[in-house]
């Protein structure tokens, strides 16, 4: 049986087939709200194709988003070209861990789905580094109670603000200068942007370490992930399917049961 996983972020929408636990392919689009059902489902129904998937073999979906205004549009999409309501990541659907913060019901379903892969998958206590449009450090301690979330600009947003708000700086690609050592705009741009999410990372990430006193294994993941992980020694693991991985997970968790 292989299923449809899907997860709206803010910039992007990913989605992956999954067949007995295992991600078979992965393909995402720019997250729009005025795409109709029909533009998503042609998209999927082409991305499958691509990857050597008919539409017939997916017999079931889970989605988790944080766009409300594009869930009815992309629900409707799956019910009508694939025949199945997918389950939605949301109140009432068990989750594994718990949530202990102040209103449980704040947490994102993409917070929650990461969450319950990194704890799955890698233990007790965790922390999950998220990089996409914002950066997200969330931990998960050795009971699988979910206890703190952080959130900060991510490194888009970032550069998004130094281009519209300085008159004579360029749009500029993400990327990390050969040296911190700038000598020209754009990489004086890169390495402000670049240097300043990993030293903010090692920050956060040792002061999650030390107020909570663990050692918390600390999993990196989003978009632009790959941008940080290499670059510094805090970050234990880097999994850019473990959205993916979690939805899987729920997956099980709530259809068999």
């Amino acid at each position: 049986m292989k299923i449809l996983a899907i997860d709206v972020g803010n910039t992007s929408t990913e989605f992956g087939v999954i067949s007995g636990g295992e991600i078979e392919c992965s393909f995402s689009y720019i997250t729009k709200e005025k795409r109709t059902s029909d533009e998503s489902a042609s998209f999927v129904i082409q991305m499958l194709s691509l990857n050597g998937i008919d539409r017939a073999e997916i017999s079931d979906g889970i989605i988790s988003s944080v766009v409300p205004d594009v869930n009815q549009s992309l629900i409707n999409a799956i019910v009508k070209y694939f025949g199945f309501a997918p389950l939605v990541v949301g109140p009432g659907i068990k989750t594994i861990i718990s949530i202990v913060c102040d209103d449980p019901r704040e947490v994102g379903a993409d917070r929650i789905v990461d969450a319950v892969a990194a704890y799955c998958i890698y233990g007790g206590p965790v922390i999950i580094a998220s990089y996409g449009t914002a950066n997200r450090f969330d931990y998960v301690n050795e009971k699988g109670e979910f206890c703190a979330a952080i959130t900060a600009p991510g490194i888009q947003i970032s550069a998004d603000a130094l281009q519209e708000n300085a008159a004579k700086l360029p749009q500029i690609e993400i990327a990390k200068p050969e040296s911190i050592l700038a000598k020209n705009t754009v990489t004086s741009m890169q390495a402000g942007l670049v240097y300043s999410q990993i030293g903010a990372s090692e920050y956060i990430i040792a002061a999650i370490r030390e107020a909570t006193g663990t050692n918390a294994k600390a999993i990196a993941c989003g978009g632009y992930a790959n941008a940080i992980y290499e670059y510094t020694s805090c970050i234990d693991v880097y999994d850019p399917h473990l959205t993916l991985k979690g939805l899987n997970i729920l997956y099980e968790r709530n259809r068999k049961q």
